[in-house]
């Protein structure tokens, strides 16, 4: 009997327990390749005489990427199979991460780094689709989801590290060729184990609906990364950011009048659900800006190698990855409000101890920052997913999870753009000497943030917006 032809529910626990350590395997290299590549930045630059904007494009071309088509990746899998799009999409990747090793100029790279995107984007989702149907028994199911939780942690501590001591001792070139190896095994792994499977009903494809999201995506970031080279009121600007505006219109238009949309807007009446959303864009815009700004400020600035940055940046992920279980506990038992209201606070006070941030601030200081930062993402995070799903009919969770991940990844995208945009109107696109004072405004950004996503947590939290997810749910019936 070959692996396609056996059944989900007829797999033994030790198959069971192979398929999820393959699929963690996928969750590990994505998940370690959003952290690595950080701290490669500086190197990269001064391989590429990279400007400011072209060092945020090596990291926006992939979350754009992931982003755009995150949503058209699940769809495609329950109608051709998880299998075979999560094969595909180990093998871009891979395909892709050696492309990046071997970039001549920062051009190719970006556009490779898009390549490797695509791939991506066949991972993550399919993966927990995989796991959710190989792990039927619902407490089976929520420890094999907690261990690929788990994973995103360790590749988030990891990437650091492991990027620092590659870039240090052989060169940028190498925090991309660690995913091919590990990439392939998965991949071959995969064929051998992993049973194929598709929807009963899968959603049919929105072509219309993805490209308007490219669009917009697209002239969005595009216009914010070269506002500050382009001149921000100059024709070319203006144009950009017109298509960007008039690309949503249309897609809010389009998917309201289609029977299975990309993205059902109908999710946002619920209040939950759109507070969900905005709270995974606000704490990735943050996180991503942090590691953003961090790397190059400790290596361009404070003279570390790459390895040592990546060490310095430890205290955030270590306690990201012990205040992540924590919180998924004080969710279970208390609901979401308190996770969402220390995870807004830890990210805020972690800013704005960064706001009067200097050439000289003792490391001592940094490293408090970094704890309450990390305090604060790891927990954000959890309540997420979590609240985007509450009061969701079992046949629409997996959507709604699908547009919180989504929702993480503009997040990202944004992130990068928007603190290099205020980075560099202070200190040029060439990553200039007033480069520590320009970061104070994307810093107080943070801070921002971090009040708006407490105000989140307590408005979301509500009788009334607990019955506006009750109400959507009957929309779409249980």
């Amino acid at each position: 009997m070959t692996a396609s032809s056996v059944s989900l529910l007829d797999l033994s626990r030790k198959r069971r327990i192979g398929i999820l350590l393959i699929c963690c395997m996928s969750l590990f290299i994505v998940g370690l390749d959003n952290t690595i590549v950080n701290v490669a930045l500086p190197s990269i630059g001064r391989a590429f005489h990279a400007s400011l904007s072209g060092l945020q494009w090596i990291v926006d071309a992939y979350t754009l990427i992931l982003a755009s088509f995150l949503m058209l990746s699940g769809s495609t899998a329950d109608r051709v199979g998880r299998r075979r799009t999560f094969q595909s999409g180990l093998l871009l990747f891979s395909l892709g991460s050696l492309a990046c090793s071997l970039s001549p100029n920062l051009g190719s790279l970006v556009g490779f780094r898009m390549l490797q995107a695509i791939g991506g984007s066949m991972l993550n989702p399919v993966a927990l689709s995989i796991i959710t149907n190989t792990f039927t028994e619902p407490k089976e199911r929520a420890q094999a989801i907690g261990v690929w939780g788990a994973v995103v942690g360790v590749s988030m501590a990891l990437g650091p590290i492991v990027g620092g001591a590659l870039v240090t001792s052989v060169g940028w070139e190498s925090i991309f060729w660690i995913n091919v190896p590990i990439g392939v095994a998965a991949l071959l792994l995969a064929g051998r184990f992993i049973p194929e499977s598709k929807a009963a009903h899968a959603r049919r494809v929105d072509p219309f609906g993805q490209v308007l999201i490219v669009i917009f995506l697209g002239t969005l970031t595009y216009g914010i990364i070269e506002g500050p080279g382009s001149g921000w009121t100059s024709p070319s600007e203006l144009l950009i950011f017109a298509i960007s505006v008039v690309s949503l219109v249309v897609l809010v238009f389009a998917e309201l009048h289609r029977n299975e949309p990309l993205i059902d807007l109908r999710f946002f009446r619920s209040i939950p659900f759109t507070g969900a959303t905005l709270v995974a864009i606000g704490a990735f815009v943050s996180l991503s800006g942090f590691l953003f700004l961090n790397t190059l400020y400790l290596q361009n600035v404070r003279g570390l190698t790459p390895l040592g940055a990546g060490i310095d940046t430890l205290p955030m992920a270590s306690m990201s990855i012990v205040c992540s279980p924590l919180s998924g506990r004080l969710v279970g038992t208390l609901g979401p409000r308190v996770s969402l209201i220390i995870g807004g606070v830890g990210l805020g006070v972690g800013a704005l101890l960064l706001v009067t941030l200097t050439a000289t601030t003792p490391f001592a200081f940094l490293f408090l920052a970094y704890v309450v930062f990390g305090v604060g993402f790891g927990f954000i995070n959890a309540p997420i997913t979590n609240t985007a799903v509450s009061g969701m009919p079992r046949a629409q969770a997996g959507v709604a999870a699908a547009v919180a991940s989504t929702s993480r990844q503009v997040g990202q995208s944004l992130g990068v753009a928007i603190v290099g945009a205020l980075a560099a109107v202070g200190s040029g696109t060439y990553l200039g000497r007033g480069f520590t004072s320009s970061t104070h405004s994307s810093w107080l950004v943070m801070v921002v943030i971090g009040i708006v996503i407490v105000t989140i947590g307590f408005a979301t939290t509500t009788p009334w917006a607990k019955q506006s997810a009750q109400r959507t749910a009957e929309r779409f019936g249980r």
